[in-house]
């Protein structure tokens, strides 16, 4: 009897592990570049392009404020000439120091705008660029998750994602293991007619932002002989 039920449970163990084990499926792993999706999603081109021409609009506006502040140096610069003249009384000297150093205070304002302008419009443009690239990231990793999961996929890699040590996780995969071209398709089927020129993204793969080159550091506006 005691082997007989031995037998059973032996029988029923086995029957179970077998029916555990086709329950779960083969594992497949698949693996996509998210970076090159990022920078070949026509809306990332499209976005690129409106931020380079306000990129370039920024300069301008930088390049308007320096001007100005050059402009107010020189005057100044001549105010200071004027205070160094025998030819004026103590009166008309101490009205000729009082302009330049109203004038001083117009050029301190004046950088004091460079400045700020510098530091919004910076910021103003990695605000932007994070938001752009949290949507889309996110926009990519749900289409490459269902192309994956319709493939049969149990895992889904970034090919291209660094690891602690600053190189990939995947040192080899197999290009039919690849989906980056048919998620690329998705992503693009809905790309205008007419699509943006591709240009250099600030940020063409998914990592932090860098500063526009327009906002950049600024020229000071320098006072000739004034202490920093």
């Amino acid at each position: 009897m005691k082997s007989s039920v031995k037998t059973f449970l032996s029988v029923a163990l086995f029957s179970a592990a077998a029916l555990v084990g086709q329950a779960q499926p083969a594992f497949k792993i698949l693996v996509v570049d998210v970076s090159k999706l990022y920078e070949g999603h026509w809306q990332t081109q499209e976005q690129n392009a409106k931020l380079e021409k306000e990129n370039q609009e920024a300069a301008a506006q930088l390049q308007q404020l320096n001007t100005e502040g050059t402009a107010l140096v020189d005057q100044y610069k001549e105010l200071v000439e004027q205070t160094k003249s025998p030819t004026l009384t103590p009166e008309a000297r101490a009205k000729v120091q009082a302009d330049a150093d109203k004038k001083r205070a117009e050029i301190d304002s004046k950088q004091n705008d460079v400045n700020a302008f510098q530091t919004n419009t910076q910021r103003g443009f990695q605000q932007r660029i994070k938001a752009f690239r949290d949507i889309m990231l996110e926009q990519i990793t749900t289409v490459a998750t269902k192309i994956a999961k319709d493939k049969g996929a149990t895992l889904l890699l970034d090919k291209y994602g660094p690891s602690v040590v600053g190189i990939s996780n995947i040192l080899y995969s197999d290009p039919a293991y690849d989906i980056t071209d048919e998620v690329m398709k998705e992503l693009n089927k809905d790309r205008p007619a007419t699509p943006a020129t591709p240009m250099t993204a600030p940020t063409a793969a998914p990592a932090p932002a860098a500063a526009p080159a327009a906002t950049g550091t600024a020229p000071l506006i320098t006072v000739p002989g004034a202490k920093k």
